[in-house]
């Protein structure tokens, strides 16, 4: 079977197939959705199991099938009977899926007896497919569904196919053999759940109290704590079954782990927020399609007491960042300054020690002298030292710099951002801007990342409605009106003005074209 891929590392596919499939676009309504599989039991009343996971499958975009693995008796209230089905059964459904509609994901639930776990298993050998495990062992109602014999089936034949696991903190103590009371043993417990085989697990943390929902993923190199404000609701039946499909669906869409984790905290969160009244018990979340709102998302840390406490950086003014150039050089502040541009980045990678420090304190003080917010890249330490405007960071550099000396010194903070898992560690340090790439090919640095697109850009300033966007990578000013369009507010230019001919024109045409945005939006 294939080995996960690390969650952490960029993938090709972060983005592709989720551009179209979430936006609602004609091209994919007739695309060939991605097949996944929920292999669980059926919940009667509609709320979890088999019925959840279809709704949670078909809502992100993907074509789900099922085998049943039990037939429960129940409502909002209670599982009043569990009835398995035969072994020939069960081994029909999975063949008749095998032959015809083999998955790209699948998520196990619910899964029976020792002799059901042992079909199963055999079929999953031969599958070379993703497979998430919900370890349903006690119900949202707390109904136990263990049979007596089924979890050493689970741990023995089972979980070294397992990519992710995703239990609960009563089904993490079973599993992990220990008790769990905080957050410290979340991550202990995790550490010997993965001594049991399973690729990654994630511990929902859902069972705790406080004003937080937190969640511990980890893959035993790499970890991540998952945020969420709490959602007070009795509508909660079935949100560890919907967890674990969405995240099976994104993983058919080509998400890498840790996003699709991410897209399907958000989907539940958005379920719990908006579920309706179902039933005279513990009803079920709701289920409606892609989410796409900025609360809904969970932000993500490296302890859980960092995402507890998370830092909030002071805004760029009214007015907005516009047409924002990146130069390597304090020379080039010379040129665009007086044409008229308010916005640059000074992102320097080929000097070091005294030369580097000459040249952002030179750009330091001129962008103070002529009023410009100038963000300087990387090296927050010497824009600290030089009381520049703000400083941009990636990814890899928000681990390591001086978040509260930075916000301590008022200095504004923007993040590049290029999938979910990345907003989501950005929406953790509340940064003044956020840039989304690529949008188009580039070649001005190496990308990781396969191009976003314009609808994927239209889906994130609807996603992130609080934060100034700042498009960047592979665009003109030819293709700048339609970047534009998606609502952003900011572009950010490399090519289009270092290599321009005749720079006060293109400047001007830059300007203009923002200009021309502004009155729109104004008329509107």
């Amino acid at each position: 079977m294939n080995q996960p891929a690390s969650s952490f590392s960029p993938s090709p596919a972060s983005s592709s197939y989720s551009s179209t499939s979430s936006s609602g676009s004609a091209s994919a309504s007739t695309a060939a959705k991605p097949i996944v599989w929920t292999i669980a039991g059926s919940d009667s009343g509609g709320g979890a199991g088999i019925q959840a996971d279809l709704k949670t499958m078909n809502a992100l975009g993907t074509h789900g099938c099922s085998v049943i693995t039990a037939l429960t008796a129940q409502n909002t209230q209670a599982v009043n009977a569990i009835e398995l089905p035969t072994p020939s059964m069960l081994q029909g459904q999975l063949e008749a899926l095998r032959i015809d509609l083999p998955p790209v994901a699948l998520k196990l639930g619910m899964l029976g007896d020792a002799q059901g776990i042992g079909i199963i298993a055999n079929t999953l050998k031969a599958l070379n497919t993703l497979i998430v495990c919900d370890p349903v062992m006690v119900s949202t109602s707390g109904h136990d569904l263990r049979q007596a014999d089924a979890l050493q089936a689970l741990k023995s034949q089972l979980l070294p196919w397992v990519h992710l696991l995703t239990p609960n903190l009563p089904e993490a103590e079973i599993l992990a053999e220990q008790t769990i009371t905080s957050t410290e043993a979340m991550e202990s417990a995790a550490r010997k759940i993965l001594q049991l085989g399973v690729r990654s697990v994630l511990i929902k943390g859902g069972h705790f109290d406080g004003d937080f929902a937190q969640d511990y993923w980890t893959n035993g190199t790499q970890h991540a704590w998952l945020t969420s404000s709490r959602i007070e609701t009795e509508q909660t039946h079935g949100t560890g079954c919907t967890l674990s499909a969405a995240i099976t669906a994104c993983l058919g869409l080509g998400y890498q782990e840790l996003d699709a984790i991410v897209i399907a905290k958000a989907y539940v969160n958005q379920g719990l927020r908006l579920a309706p009244k179902v039933g005279h018990g513990q009803g079920p979340l709701a289920h409606l399609g892609w989410p796409e709102t900025q609360d809904d998302l969970p932000w993500i840390t490296d302890s859980a007491e960092a995402g507890q406490h998370r830092p909030q950086f002071r805004d760029c003014g009214e007015q907005p960042l516009g047409f924002y150039p990146i130069v390597n050089r304090a020379e080039w502040l010379e040129k665009l300054l007086p044409l008229g541009v308010s916005t640059v980045q000074l992102r320097i990678k080929d000097l070091q020690g005294e030369a580097l420090e000459r040249e952002i304190a030179q750009a330091s003080a001129y962008a103070r002298q002529m009023n410009c917010r100038l963000f300087i890249n990387d090296y927050w330490q010497l824009a600290l030292k030089h009381n520049a405007y703000g400083v941009h960071l990636g990814q890899e550099d928000l681990a390591t710099a001086d978040l509260a000396a930075i916000q301590t010194a008022d200095l504004r903070l923007g993040v590049s951002t290029h999938c979910y898992r990345e907003v989501a560690r950005a929406l953790a340090v509340r940064p003044s801007y956020m840039a989304v790439g690529p949008i188009f090919n580039t070649t001005t640095k190496t990308m990781y990342f396969q191009p976003q697109g314009l609808e994927a850009l239209a889906r994130w300033r609807r996603s992130l409605p609080n934060y100034p966007l700042v498009a960047i990578a592979g665009i003109f000013l030819d293709n700048a009106p339609e970047v534009l369009a998606t609502g952003v507010d900011s572009i950010a230019v490399v090519r289009d003005v270092t290599q321009a001919e005749d720079l006060p024109q293109r400047v001007g045409q830059w300007l203009a074209l923002f200009e021309q945005k502004k009155k729109t939006v104004c008329n509107y």
